[in-house]
C-alpha cells in the first residue's frame, strides 16, 4: 500500500501537467507537431507566441482546444480564409500534433492597464446578475487556464487586440457556428466597448500561476 501511495504522489505532478495541457485528451506527438509547426510561425510566432496583436498566441493553449479549432477551420464551421486553407492539408494526426506541441511551449503574458482592471476583474471572476452575464472565470478559470476536459480555451496573456476583435465579432454574431461560440455569443452581446476592451486587456496580463 505504502509503494502505491508513493507512485500515486510521484506521478500527480505528471497527471497534472498533462490534465492543464489537455494532451490526454487529443493523444498528440509534440515532436511531431514541431516539425509541421513552421508555417504556423509565420502569423502565430516562433513556439507559438505571436508577435503580431492581430493574431492570437497559441503557446500553452490546451491541445483539445487547439485540435478542435483546426478541425472546425478544415471542416468550414469556423471560418476564416487564411486557416482553412491552412487546415485544408492537414490529416486528424498532424492536428493533434501540432495541438500538442503548442501545449507544451511557454506563453509570454502582458500587462493590463490599470485602468481595466477595476472594470474588468468583477466580471471575469463574478459576472454581472443584474444583467444575466455570466463570470468568465466559471469556464476559464480563475487564473485563466481554461478547461481542457470541456474544451475552453487557455485566455490568459492572450493578445489584448485579438481578443477584443473575437468579443466584438461574436457580439456581433459573427464565429458563432460551434456550440462554445453559441455561448460567447451570448456573454458578449451584452458587454459594452468599454468593457469589452478592459477584458482584453485584462486577459493580456492575466499569469498562470
Amino acid at each position: 500500500m505504502k509503494r502505491l501511495v508513493l507512485a500515486l504522489a510521484l506521478c500527480a505532478p505528471l497527471l497534472a501537467a498533462a490534465e492543464t495541457s489537455g494532451n490526454l485528451f487529443v493523444k498528440g506527438d509534440a515532436a511531431a507537431g514541431e516539425k509541421l509547426a513552421g508555417t504556423c510561425a509565420a502569423c502565430h510566432g516562433p513556439a507559438g507566441v505571436s508577435g503580431n496583436p492581430e493574431w492570437p498566441s497559441l503557446a500553452q493553449q490546451n491541445a483539445r482546444y487547439t485540435f478542435e479549432q483546426l478541425k472546425a477551420f478544415k471542416a468550414g464551421t469556423r471560418k476564416n480564409p487564411l486557416m482553412s486553407a491552412q487546415a485544408a492539408g492537414l490529416t486528424e494526426q498532424n492536428m493533434r500534433d501540432l495541438a500538442a506541441y503548442f501545449a507544451e511551449q511557454t506563453a509570454k503574458p502582458g500587462v493590463a492597464s490599470e485602468e481595466s482592471v477595476a472594470i474588468a476583474e468583477p466580471l471575469y471572476r463574478a459576472g454581472d446578475l443584474e444583467r444575466g452575464i455570466l463570470g468568465c472565470a466559471g469556464c476559464h478559470a480563475p487564473n485563466g487556464v481554461g478547461n481542457p476536459a470541456a474544451g475552453y480555451p487557455k485566455v490568459a496573456g492572450q493578445h489584448a487586440t485579438y481578443t477584443a476583435k473575437r468579443l466584438r465579432a461574436y457580439r456581433s454574431g459573427d464565429g458563432i457556428e460551434t456550440a462554445h461560440g453559441k455561448i460567447m455569443a451570448a456573454v458578449a452581446e451584452k458587454l459594452t466597448d468599454e468593457e469589452i476592451d478592459a477584458l482584453a486587456s485584462y486577459l493580456n496580463g492575466l499569469q498562470i500561476r
